[in-house]
């Protein structure tokens, strides 16, 4: 049987509005998204896992609003009266908790956003008070600002995250694949990733098309190395 050939094709991740699937563990998020007029002093962060859509949806509110997207931890105090004449995204700010330098910059940033007016989207992994920032001022500060959380995903949200992840990789599983992938792997978006990532890897190694047989395969490896993984740190 001749090999399928593959090709090792730069992933792009879509990032448009009409990319993103709405399920009830993102529902709130996409509102208020949608709303910025809503949001209590003109800001909002997100919380999610990594995976979870935090980029995506800062991405729509970006292209929606003109807003410049930054990650925390590039921030400077010097490019402050810069960055906060449009409106702004600061992502991953869970990052810089602990760096005073970061930390300080993002303070004077969130003042003056606030006193100009400049609506402010900040994402993170988890809730301000568990990050463990070292200056009190900026905790009080991102402890008031408003939150949507990004749950876990659903049967459908995870189905419709495989179908994004394999058609930014521009792969086309058998249509068998996805569905068994949905009741195989954890429900989270960091397996989703690994899985796809796997067998995009295995499929361009082995110039195999990615069939139900192909995947279980590569889902039991990764298996018995999680589990060989586990075992030498016990």
């Amino acid at each position: 049987m001749s090999k399928q050939l593959s090709f090792d094709l730069p992933s792009r991740a879509a990032l448009g509005r009409d990319d993103f699937f709405i399920s009830p563990s993102n529902a709130l998020a996409v509102v208020l998204i949608d709303t910025p007029e809503s949001w209590n002093n003109g800001k909002l962060l997100l919380i999610g896992p990594k995976g979870a859509g935090k980029t995506h949806l800062a991405h729509v509110w970006a292209a929606q609003s003109g807003a410049r997207i930054i990650a925390a931890n590039t921030l400077t105090e010097d490019d402050v009266p810069n960055l906060v004449q449009t409106p702004l995204v600061i992502e991953d700010v869970d990052h810089i908790a602990g760096d005073r330098t970061f930390e300080t910059a993002l303070f004077h940033l969130h003042n003056l956003a606030q006193a100009e007016g400049r609506a402010l989207l900040l994402t993170a992994k988890s809730q301000p008070h568990l990050w463990g920032l070292c200056l009190p001022d900026l905790a009080s500060r991102l402890q008031a600002v408003q939150s949507a959380t990004l749950e876990a995903p659903d049967d459908t949200l995870l189905t419709a995250l495989l179908m994004k992840l394999f058609a930014d990789r521009q792969l086309n599983p058998a249509p068998d694949v996805i569905p068994f992938l949905a009741l195989r792997i954890d429900r989270s978006f960091a397996a989703a990733q690994q899985i796809v990532e796997a067998l995009d890897k295995a499929a361009l190694d082995a110039g195999r098309a990615i069939t139900r047989a192909f995947a279980s395969a590569a889902l039991d490896k990764i298996t018995d190395v999680s589990a060989h993984s586990d075992m030498s740190h016990e």
